[in-house]
């Protein structure tokens, strides 16, 4: 079997490894693994390809490979490769969702504290070397979680996490998700579906977004769910950037609409030196770093390895992708 891996990017970080690569080739000496370290090595490969470890393909891509059977992704998200002619298709998708739920759910849980106890004005005047107490003490005052009520929109692996951790911490924790009648998650006081989002949002200190991009998803968050949110609520996104509606943000955040935001994705990325976000100060900027942790693509290839494992023998795949819901 001919298995091409296209797992690049222009962020070095998220390129996976030439030495996984090889652990793939030892660990499976009866298949041939083509390597794709950029866009453009896709093309000459993909059209020998019958199954495919890959964070993007285009639809091009697809219409070139007429033996491709199986995706995976060392992600969660697949939104991207999910066009119409793959939805329709036979081949089957896969991702690697909940591996990274853990890491990504402490730093959600790092950027609310981070912005309820005022260190990017701490932080600003370590650096002027100002003490600023009464500043940081002063209106509004430092939070604490314990009390807070968190609303956490998704609950994948991300969202469970996020939700059991601020529960253990004393919040209460409103979740809001596609399926509300499924069972409730540990640390989740009530669930709501999609159609309550905006009747869920004038209560919470912390907006979590924790959901897949997908149709519905799509700027979730935008000027109409930005005005009914309390003027000192916090917003973490942690899922994709096109959930939010960035200027919306933006000018919510300028008028003090909204207490502030922690992000980790951005509707472009790298976010444009021009963004107004870079100097707002009750926002704190991550470069797309929630999910990644030291053994990152340890973890990413051992469940791909496992999922080939599975395609070889016939067996279910895990993490298999329900491509009309988009994850």
């Amino acid at each position: 079997m001919n298995i091409l891996v296209a797992v690049y990017s222009q962020s070095e970080v998220w390129n996976i490894p030439d030495a996984h690569v090889q652990r793939l080739r030892h660990e499976f000496p009866r298949h041939t693994f083509l390597h794709a370290r950029a866009e453009a090595d896709i093309a000459p490969l993909i059209e020998r390809a019958d199954a495919a470890f890959a964070s993007e393909l285009r639809g091009t891509h697809f219409e070139a490979a007429p033996n491709l059977r199986w995706v995976h992704s060392p992600a969660a998200g697949v939104g991207g490769m999910l066009t119409p002619e793959v939805i329709d298709s036979s081949i089957v998708m896969s991702n690697s969702r909940a591996m990274s739920g853990d890491t990504i759910a402490e730093h959600v849980l790092a950027l609310t504290l981070a912005l309820f106890r005022k260190f990017p004005l701490v932080f600003r005047s370590q650096m002027e070397r100002r003490w600023a107490q009464k500043d940081a003490t002063g209106s509004p005052s430092p939070r604490t979680i314990a009390g807070s009520h968190v609303v956490v929109v998704g609950l994948g692996g991300i969202g469970a996490a996020s939700a059991r951790r601020f529960a253990a911490l004393g919040a209460t924790v409103t979740a809001v998700r596609r399926r509300p009648d499924q069972p409730k998650p540990e640390g989740v006081s009530r669930v709501w579906g999609p159609d309550r989002l905006l009747a869920a949002l004038p209560e919470a200190d912390v907006v979590i977004l924790a959901a897949p991009q997908t149709r519905s998803t799509r700027v979730l968050i935008g000027a109409d769910q930005l005005r009914v949110m309390k003027n000192d609520a916090i917003l973490i996104n942690v899922s994709r950037g096109k959930l939010v509606d960035e200027s919306a943000l933006v000018e919510a955040l300028e008028r003090g609409a909204i207490g502030g935001a922690g992000l980790d994705v951005f509707e472009h990325e790298p976010l444009d030196a021009a963004s107004p976000l870079w100097r707002l100060p009750t926002v704190i900027l991550t470069p797309h770093m929630a999910g990644f942790r030291a053994d990152h693509w340890d973890a990413a290839t051992d469940i791909f390895a496992e999922n080939l494992r599975r395609f070889e023998s016939g067996q279910e795949l895990v993490n298999v992708v329900d491509k009309q819901a988009g994850y």
